[in-house]
């Protein structure tokens, strides 16, 4: 490293300046931080990092790229989940449209942080442990033509016994769910059945439909609906559908009906509940849009819309220097919220009686801790101009030191246990600082002392 640098920086550069760099190390860093998955309002620091000057500056764009993409998809994540509710079942699948593998992958980790609950990202589930989801394919429901290239297509009954022609019965199931449906059934596609004829003799207990790489209504459900009963008369049960194109919700009501009728008829009473996943370019407006047509979707795969952040493509998070040698620092600028905040700060949440937090407050370091019951005067951001006094019921401090001495000083919380912290912090909120449209907004404010500092660094200045 220090021979690349050699190349590229002036030849006039001091060698003694490379020999420093050659004896650096990060022994002399101490890192605070609120943990990972909690809630993080602007202007507050998540991460506050003290040493050597020369050191924490080569750590910035790090630990900038570090955190950005990650807080950013966790946010878009936990956006998406506060839409969909706490019922509906999540799913990444944004491999393709992510920027690169590495992309990729930080996608499907910070979307589960953020309440998805699975991924289509098999690599992923490998080295994360997240659990792992996916469907056919249309490419795969094109490969066949008839029902002749299914081989095996024989499939003995889960209770055991001789092994049956699944493709036979699917065929005469076929013609009594036409009969139910009233669509002929010259009209289903014999590729598309012989593919899930083919899928069922493999996956028995897993069998699912993609349902719409021909025409939903007269094709692919009907196709569906005949495998899917033909595996039951075998003891086997289908696992799900999945739409990709039209009209979700409708066509998901319109196919809940047909599962019901199916059930009724055919007295098969798991029929009905047959779950139902969509995907399709789902967006956060196309959530909104489920909601108010109402739908049958059990399940929503996202992709495009959850790893690309289109709504906000980048996190603004920053990196200042707040403090030199013991002494506070002050950034000042045209735009008054570019404004740094100087001085090494402890970070206070304060809830109320109801167990909402409802302000941030940050003190200088030194300052002593507020109690719960205490009343305060503080100065809330955007308001610097008046004191407001706020009494909280509980104080929670949230930085903790995690890296002191070359040392992991604070046991790190497996990703399951960022991601139960990360709904339990949302879950917390008030619903009206929750909500997406039109939130109120969340006051972070500073303690007096701090105030004053930040106005004699100002005037200063």
């Amino acid at each position: 490293d220090v021979a690349y640098l050699r190349s590229v920086l002036p030849s006039t550069t001091d060698d003694a300046f490379f020999d420093y760099l050659a004896t650096l190390d990060a022994s002399e860093v101490t890192v605070t931080a609120i943990p990972e998955g909690s809630v993080v309002f602007p202007r507050v620091p998540f991460l506050q990092v003290k040493g050597p000057l020369l050191v924490v500056q080569l750590l910035e764009t790090t630990l900038l790229c570090l955190v950005n993409y990650a807080s950013l998809v966790a946010t878009n994540a936990a956006r998406f989940r506060l839409l969909a509710g706490p019922d509906m079942k999540l799913m990444e699948m944004g491999l393709r449209r992510a920027q690169g593998p590495d992309g990729a992958l930080s996608a499907s980790k910070y979307s589960y942080i953020g309440g998805f609950d699975c991924t289509s990202n098999i690599l992923a589930g490998k080295l994360y442990g997240i659990p792992v989801r996916g469907t056919i394919a249309h490419s795969f429901v094109m490969s066949f033509r008839c029902l002749e290239e299914v081989q095996p297509r024989d499939l003995p009954p889960r209770a055991g016994g001789d092994p049956v022609d699944l493709a036979g019965l699917a065929v005469s199931w076929l013609q009594r769910v036409c009969d139910l449906l009233q669509t002929p059934p010259g009209k289903a596609n014999q590729g598309e059945l012989a593919a899930f004829v083919s899928y069922a003799v493999t996956f028995p207990c897993d069998f699912q439909g993609l349902l719409d790489t021909y025409c939903v209504r007269r094709s692919g459900l009907p196709n569906f609906c005949a495998v899917a009963l033909a595996l039951h008369q075998l003891g086997y049960q289908a696992i799900g559908v999945r739409l990709d194109s039209g009209d979700l919700a409708q066509q998901s009501k319109e196919i809940r009906g047909v599962f019901r009728a199916c059930g009724a008829h055919f007295h098969v009473p798991w029929f009905g509940t047959i779950p139902i996943a969509v995907s399709n370019d789902i967006s956060e407006q196309s959530l909104e849009e489920f909601r108010r047509q109402g739908s049958e979707i059990d399940m929503i795969g996202i992709g495009t819309n959850l790893v690309t952040c289109p709504l906000q493509p980048s996190l603004g998070c920053v990196y200042k220097l707040v403090e030199v040698n013991g002494s506070p620092c002050l950034k000042l600028t045209e735009d008054e919220e570019k404004m740094t905040i100087p001085g090494m700060k402890a970070i206070y949440r304060l809830y109320d009686a109801a167990g909402h937090p409802f302000m941030d407050l940050m003190a200088l370091e030194e300052e002593p801790s507020p109690s719960a019951g205490q009343e305060l005067g503080i100065r809330v951001l955007g308001q610097l101009g008046e004191t407001t006094r706020v009494t909280p019921t509980t104080v929670e401090p949230l930085h903790r030191t995690y890296f002191r001495d070359g040392q992991v000083c604070e046991p790190l919380p497996s990703l399951p246990e960022v991601r139960t912290h990360a709904q339990v912090s949302l879950s917390l909120l008030s619903p009206a600082h929750r909500r997406l449209h039109e939130p109120q907004p969340y006051p972070v404010a500073v303690t007096e002392r701090l105030h004053r500092l930040f106005l004699e660094l100002r005037q200063g200045s």
